[in-house]
């Protein structure tokens, strides 16, 4: 038979056991909240699923292109000044392994340098003048370096589609989401790649910095190819969706946003816009926002 002593003390014991169990769940709790931040949700980064007819947000491509030197410090200033939606940037590896804004794989276009971006060091790459070839009066304007970029974002309310050319090993992967994270940027930078393994290097070094997949050619199942990605949202080529406009409403209905590039004319805007595309990158932000309001105050 039970000791009806031992039963009295269990009963006694009970309430304090109770404590103590919820407080380790909450512990437990606690801890893993604090060690594994929430993923960013589609709406967060890229905002709400836009339908047909609704105002798409606007990038600036190539850090604001059209008013200063692509990709440079003085572009990214002003396009950032002007409170556009998003700034789009390019960033490149150079031989070290450093990351650079430049489009391009080779520097001759925006450049006074020659040759490859990723057969130059950081030094070779900063050492020249990335402005001239836009106007004089950029004369030695120079590579910004990613970080810049960031510490230039991070004092600005706006966010960024941050495209990784090429492909990038898992250091120098870490290496850049490890400097968003330290400007408390991860909910405000979208990595972009066409490059699939690189979009999961990603993903392995941060759950929560969102990611894009660019597509110049629509898969046969776009929706099979964004969530084999972990994607949530994918930069699609204008004349690609253009060919097949159902894919829109297809990935709105995955949870995927759509941005489309790069669109520089108001017949493009108006198409795009029909099909309720979510984001337009653009050479041309502050004409873009103009049409907008004039279509905005007619309906």
């Amino acid at each position: 038979m039970p000791d009806p002593h031992a039963s009295a003390a269990l009963r006694e014991r009970m309430p304090a056991l109770v404590i103590v169990g919820v407080l380790a769940i909450a512990s437990v709790l606690i801890a893993l909240i604090g060690v594994t931040p929430a993923r960013v949700g589609a709406t967060e980064v890229l905002g709400d699923e836009r339908t047909p007819g609704e105002a798409a947000f606007i990038a600036s491509h190539r850090g604001g292109g059209a008013t200063a030197p692509e990709n440079t410090l003085p572009a990214i200033a002003a396009a950032l000044a002007a409170g556009f939606d998003y700034v789009e940037v390019d960033v490149a590896l150079t031989a070290d392994r450093h990351p650079v804004l430049l489009h391009d794989a080779t520097l001759d276009r925006t450049t006074d340098g020659h040759g490859r971006v990723a057969d130059h060091t950081l030094d070779e790459v900063r050492a020249l003048d990335a402005g001239s070839w836009f106007d004089p009066q950029y004369a030695g304007t120079r590579v910004p370096t990613l970080t810049e970029f960031l510490d230039l974002l991070t004092a600005s309310p706006q966010r960024a589609i941050v495209e990784f050319k090429g492909e990038w090993e898992a250091a120098a992967v870490q290496a850049a989401i490890a400097e968003v994270s330290a400007r408390d940027l991860d909910r405000r930078v979208a990595i972009a790649s066409f490059d699939t393994r690189t979009l999961a290097l990603v993903e392995a070094a941060s759950e929560v910095v969102p990611r894009l997949l660019i597509l110049k050619h629509l898969p046969d199942d776009v929706v099979a190819a964004a969530a084999e990605a972990g994607v949530r949202g994918v930069l699609a080529d204008r004349k690609a969706v253009a060919r097949l406009p159902e894919v829109v409403d297809e990935l709105h209905a995955a949870g995927v946003r759509v941005i489309v590039y790069t669109l520089n004319k108001d017949a493009q805007w108006d198409e795009m816009t029909a099909l309720g595309v979510d984001g337009i990158v653009t050479d041309d932000p502050g004409t873009l926002s103009q049409w907008q309001q004039i279509v905005a105050d007619a309906e």
